[in-house]
């Protein structure tokens, strides 16, 4: 809801959390013929030659885009922004290397990054993904405490009887642990999650703060 300017209600005031479904991390990736080989290559790069490097994502605003923000701001460098209509065609550049690098989801990324198209250079997330155990953190990389996931949640309407939102939570959590739905998820680049509400709660309410502040300092406006 921090990009939409006309949203008609509050998330965090209108819902109640329920738990986290589940969570993936965006990738850095370059163009195969890109000399970069590892996120010290390219903060390297940008700090020799300030607002040259290009990053792109599927458009302003987005996950990726914001992803990227934030790791120029945490990494002491300058990259340029290249916003795209979409993931698809954002992709179809990295690949032509008509932009240096790249941000986006795990799902997006993942299958050209396997079929050789691009190449994967890190995962956001603080710790080693499961989704993609073959690439590094950024945090590991030359950029600590580095890490933005993905996630996907489920809420309920605000004012829910307690006992439905624990029973709901508690059931959505069985389903969530089992074999088959864990496995479906890794397919499609997600981990599977599972949270009391209360976890869900305060994830809601740190990543707002931190996300504020990117669009802040960044001087991204809700549209």
């Amino acid at each position: 809801g921090l990009m939409i300017k006309s949203i008609n209600y509050d998330p965090e005031t209108d819902l109640t959390p329920i738990t986290l479904v589940g969570t993936y991390p965006n990738i850095l990736a370059v163009p195969n013929a890109s000399p970069w080989q590892s996120v010290r290559d390219l903060i390297a790069a940008a700090k020799a030659k300030p607002g040259i490097v290009t990053f792109s994502s599927p458009g302003v605003g987005t996950s990726p885009h914001l992803t990227g923000v934030l790791f120029a701001r945490m990494a002491g460098i300058d990259i340029r922004h290249v916003p795209y209509r979409g993931g698809g065609p954002a992709l179809t550049d990295l690949i032509a290397a008509r932009v240096d690098c790249m941000f986006n989801t795990a799902g997006t990324l993942l299958t050209s990054i396997r079929a050789g198209q691009v190449r994967g250079v890190a995962v956001t997330s603080g710790k080693p993904s499961p989704t993609a155990p073959e690439l590094p953190t950024i945090a590991e990389s030359g950029v600590p405490d580095f890490d933005v996931t993905s996630w996907y949640a489920l809420y309920m309407p605000a004012n829910s009887p307690t006992s439905i939102v624990q029973k709901v939570s508690h059931d959505a959590g069985v389903i969530l642990s089992e074999p088959a739905v864990k496995a479906k998820y890794e397919q499609l680049g997600i981990a599977s999650g599972g949270s009391t509400p209360a976890e869900l709660a305060e994830r809601g309410r740190s990543e707002a703060k931190l996300w504020r502040s990117v669009m802040q300092a960044a001087g991204i406006q809700p549209e």
